[in-house]
């Protein structure tokens, strides 16, 4: 489907609109963090150890990586939409068994099938890449991903409210209602965008070396995960900090929780505003090094003793910020390496970010202990963020190299 095709809502026969994209992204989002501010009151339902609990962070984004190696190649093959409504079905069948779960065990099968929601996240990136060039792709996965940011920026807070007043299992039943809204809606405006599509997956994977040759797209894909991971180490390890350490209340730790998202949306703001403008890899660069400073800074005062709640929530807002700069470019960048192969291109940049983030998000989570302050978790999001700002340093210094 060419980027001047009429796009009209609740019609299978155009792109989608992008209210449907961001609902999309969106549903994927807040089933990543809208429970988060119910992990101690969810421990100490299923009598687990915290740490245990945490795991429906890091398995969840474990098998949100391995899907979303599947989940491209397939799309690319099949098609975008059916892809993304199976990927609805199942999430809100995984959804119910969340809800219903009767032990810790179950509740974590159900939450890991829960991950196949991924494929509204990625594809919707693709979507747009089949839709529009490169520099207007990552403009306008900016102003889909800022849309989508206000997802998350209320997710944790609604989250911590339903559970005081319903319990934690309130959570999981909005997630089936606006799975079931969110599924009508796709089957209604989610028109097909990957018209050229490979003859068999064999044909397909004939192209991966050439994708996974370019050293460009790995310096993409290195930059989105180490940014990336600085946020997925916080999603780990902020529940514990808020309660243990600060001492927070779940309604308290939902609304501060929400701190990188205002960030986010700032960010999404700006690239959707100036990416096509100053360029891509410019645009990564500046937001790796605002995420850097914002951790640097929030470190330093918890090393000379001045760290609050509210300093340290409060410079998590930079790491959104630099990821809402940071994300969509890279994302471009990834999916305009080999434009062809742009699913494949999505899932496995995807799976490369999430795959980190589920590895840093249970490194967070078995850094913090009974008698652990802020600083393991702070140290951890600074070091991948510094890794951000050399990946992207050595994206632009191969670019030179080609060019001279």
């Amino acid at each position: 489907m060419s980027a001047s095709s009429q796009v009209q809502f609740l019609s299978r026969g155009s792109a989608p609109h992008v209210v449907t994209l961001v609902a999309l992204a969106g549903v994927s989002a807040l089933s990543m963090n809208v429970f988060l501010p119910s992990l101690p009151s969810m421990s100490a339902y299923f009598s687990a150890d915290y740490r245990l609990m945490q795991l429906s962070v890091a398995l969840y984004l474990g098998v949100n990586a391995a899907l979303q190696i599947i989940v491209g190649p397939i799309s690319d093959r099949y098609g975008r939409r059916p892809v993304i409504l199976w990927a609805l079905v199942l999430f809100c069948v995984a959804t119910l068994g969340c809800i219903i779960a009767p032990t810790v065990e179950v509740f974590l099968a159900f939450r890991m099938t829960q991950a196949v929601i991924v494929a509204g996240m990625v594809l919707s990136r693709a979507v747009i890449r089949d839709m529009v060039p490169a520099e207007e792709a990552a403009s306008m996965i900016g102003y889909v991903t800022m849309g989508m940011s206000l997802v998350p920026m209320a997710g944790p807070v609604i989250g911590g409210v339903l559970d005081e007043a319903f319990g934690w299992h309130a959570s999981f039943v909005l997630l089936l209602i606006l799975g079931l809204v969110v599924l009508v809606l796709a089957w209604a405006d989610l028109g097909e965008t990957a018209t050229s599509r490979t003859t068999s997956f064999r044909a397909q994977f004939r192209q991966y070396p050439e994708l996974l040759g370019s050293r460009r797209f790995w310096g993409y894909c290195a930059a989105a995960a180490f940014a990336s991971g600085a946020f997925f180490s916080y999603l780990g390890g902020a529940p514990f900090v808020g309660t243990e350490v600060f001492g927070l209340s779940a309604a308290r730790l939902g609304l501060y929780f929400g701190a990188p998202a205002v960030g986010y949306a700032l960010g999404n703001y700006v690239s959707g505003r100036y990416s096509t403008r100053i360029g891509i890899d410019r645009m990564i660069l500046a937001g790796t090094v605002i995420s850097t400073a914002g951790l640097a800074a929030s470190t330093l005062l918890t090393l000379v003793g001045a760290s609050s709640a509210e300093s340290f929530f409060a410079f998590v807002t930079f790491v959104g910020l630099g990821n809402g700069m940071v994300l969509p470019n890279a994302n471009a960048g990834m999916l305009s390496v080999r434009p062809h192969l742009a699913g494949t291109a999505a899932g496995l940049g995807g799976a490369i970010m999430i795959g980190g983030g589920a590895a840093l998000s249970a490194v967070a989570g078995a850094l913090l202990g009974p008698d652990s302050d802020e600083l393991p978790l702070q140290l951890l999001m600074l070091s991948t963020s510094v890794l951000s700002v050399l990946a992207i340093a050595y994206v632009r210094s191969r670019a030179r190299k080609v060019a001279a």
